[in-house]
């Protein structure tokens, strides 16, 4: 197998495509059995606090996902400087992160404040191109 020669804002899609799973795996560390997996809605369902939040934060950043796919293919094809639209997606992923630390701690403001800012940078992203 031989690993694609990509962009570093290509390889943050793939950061962010991942981050989503990342928000479930730690919803459920520690409390889904194997039992839970014959109805996984249900266990979902029965969560509250952090793993609840968690949970929430693994919606939202799949949610996010498109425009933030889209605003870096689209940036590509219009010729984008790279270095700069790197930069940017790579703000974007590091601000997603620490959205969904702030959604699971429960810090609702603070959290609102960074999807505002990481929403801001998706829409430079776009914009970034020639």
């Amino acid at each position: 197998m031989r690993i694609p020669v990509l962009t570093l804002a290509y390889w943050c899609v793939l950061a962010a495509v991942l981050l989503p799973y990342l928000a479930a795996y730690i919803a459920k560390a520690g409390a889904f059995r194997l039992r839970d997996n014959q109805a996984p809605r249900e266990w979902v369902t029965r969560q509250s606090g952090w793993r609840a939040r968690a949970l929430g934060a693994q919606n939202n950043s799949f949610e996010g996902l498109p425009f933030f796919i889209g605003a870096i293919v689209i940036a590509h094809q219009l010729g984008a400087a790279q270095a700069w639209l790197d930069l940017l997606a790579a703000a974007y992923v590091l601000l997603r992160i620490v959205y969904i630390a702030l959604y699971i701690r429960g810090f609702g403001s603070a959290r609102s404040a960074v999807w505002t800012l990481a929403f801001a940078v998706n829409i430079a992203i776009l914009f970034t191109g020639r």
